[in-house]
């Protein structure tokens, strides 16, 4: 009987204390964790001998790079992931990037509610902060169009690129392949299963088609797709959705326009294509830098001009919300706008008739800041343990804004990167993919507020 009671008592104890725990944790704080989980399962499954093609293990740490590059719908690569790792290990990277681009919170929403479960205001908050939605209203319902999205998109996408690739290597590796990367693309991953990428599909129309309309509405991100199918009038859309609409548009086009005209003088790159597969090649690399990471061109044999237009363009990334990365395409459009109104003297910042708030300008200005600080800091570490002979300063810089971004492009660095170099390279595919705010605020203490008024100074600028 007294062991009875002492074992009630424990178990109430530990009750108690995972109570406590719950409530203690943020949201910033269980996403982390959560994605710290899902890593070390990927990586313990990678790593097992039936995961590699070989049947012998591919190694903890190639394990633990392929996890984090795919939970982060990166796309670096150590190890290639077509030759190296078996359908058993294909399908857990797939999953993993789905799960990674999705949220995990997301689909812990779907099955709560097949269960019939209710959703409470911590859930919905961790969903809120997941979502980068500003409102913790109608989340659940946001929850179900994700997936509803990403089942349709991805559905219709694999359906189409099965026929597309039927004759050339029989229906079930081609509904394989084409699911693998339909699932890899929407979630702007940049997984692929050819060792080039998709180089020879270069001059496809149909396969181009396809991969870029899953990583553009993927990266647009679940929120303004959502507004466009309730509202489908643009001026009903909200701020956010017309300006990561006409930013994207926008950008992708001066990308095409300078990597056409650019890489036209490149005979290692655009030398034996014709004008159409010149066109849907620039198309496509203009867009993939967003966060997407497929190759339909050679990165390394681009020029250096290119290469760093692709910089830019990957630490810019894509929308709030979105399975993309980089610092975001709104986070840039804010701060031009508060840059242009300090031209114009200052005032009200605001973009299509609607106030933009000074906290919003703070946050994205921490946002780039700390981007910024994170790629430099990642990048003078690359120089020191990459240990490079030459100069290939702009080789090391596109693979810390890549790793950062979640972009997953590279130019040749990260299959030869040491064991420390991928450590690095890991730990920064993790901060981009959570962001450096989430972070901060994951780590933070709770939020203190100064009872001390000090009088106001000023400082030079500029």
């Amino acid at each position: 009987m007294d062991a009875l009671r002492t074992r009630r008592s424990e178990l109430s104890l530990v009750e108690r204390t995972i109570t406590r725990l719950k409530n203690n944790i943020s949201p910033p704080q269980l996403i982390t964790i959560v994605f710290f989980f899902l890593i070390c399962i990927g990586t313990v499954l990678l790593s097992m001998p039936f995961s590699s093609s070989s049947g012998d293990s591919v190694g903890f740490l190639n394990a633990l790079f392929t996890a984090v590059s795919a939970v982060c719908v990166n796309g670096l690569v150590v190890l290639d992931t077509g030759s190296a790792f078996s359908m058993f290990g294909q399908v857990v990277i797939m999953l993993l990037i789905q799960i990674g681009g999705i949220g995990f919170m997301t689909l812990g929403v779907m099955v709560a509610i097949l269960l019939g479960k209710k959703i409470g205001l911590k859930q919905r908050l961790i969903i809120q902060h997941s979502t980068q939605s500003t409102s913790a209203q109608g989340l659940v319902k946001l929850s179900l169009y994700m997936v509803l999205i990403v089942f349709l998109f991805e559905s219709i996408a694999t359906l189409i690129l099965t026929l597309r690739w039927e004759s050339e290597m029989g229906l079930g590796r081609a509904a394989y392949y084409a699911l693998f990367h339909s699932i890899s693309a929407f979630n702007n991953a940049g997984f692929a299963l050819w060792s080039d990428g998709l180089s020879q599909h270069v001059g496809d129309p149909i396969v181009n088609f396809i991969i870029i309309t899953l990583f553009v509405v993927g990266g647009l991100g679940y929120i303004v797709i959502v507004d466009i199918i309730r509202k489908r009038s643009w001026r009903k859309l909200s701020l956010h959705s017309k300006i990561v609409i006409l930013a994207t548009a926008i950008l992708s086009l001066l990308g095409f326009l300078l990597l056409f005209l650019l890489e036209s003088w490149n005979s290692a790159t655009y030398g034996d294509l014709t004008l159409s597969e010149r066109i849907m090649a620039s198309i496509f690399q203009s867009f993939t830098p967003r966060s997407a990471g497929f190759n339909t061109v050679d990165i390394a044999s681009m020029l250096s001009v290119s290469q760093f237009l692709l910089i830019i363009l990957m630490f810019i990334g894509a929308a709030s919300g979105g399975t993309g990365g980089g610092i975001k395409i709104n986070t840039v459009v804010v701060l031009l706008l508060a840059t242009f109104n300090t031209f114009r003297g200052g005032g009200q910042i605001h973009a299509f008739e609607r106030k933009i708030s000074q906290d919003t300008v703070m946050r994205a200005l921490a946002v780039v800041i700390s981007s910024l600080t994170c790629v430099l800091f990642v990048t003078f570490l690359l120089t020191i343990t990459e240990d490079m002979l030459e100069d290939h300063f702009l080789q090391v810089l596109f693979e810390a804004t890549s790793a950062f971004s979640t972009t997953g492009l590279s130019m040749g660095l990260t299959a030869d990167l040491s064991p420390v170099g991928k450590v690095i390279i890991a730990i920064t595919m993790f901060i981009g993919r959570l962001g450096p705010l989430t972070l901060a605020f994951a780590l933070s203490q709770k939020k203190q507020t100064s009872k001390i008024g000090y009088p106001e100074d000023h400082i030079l600028i500029g």
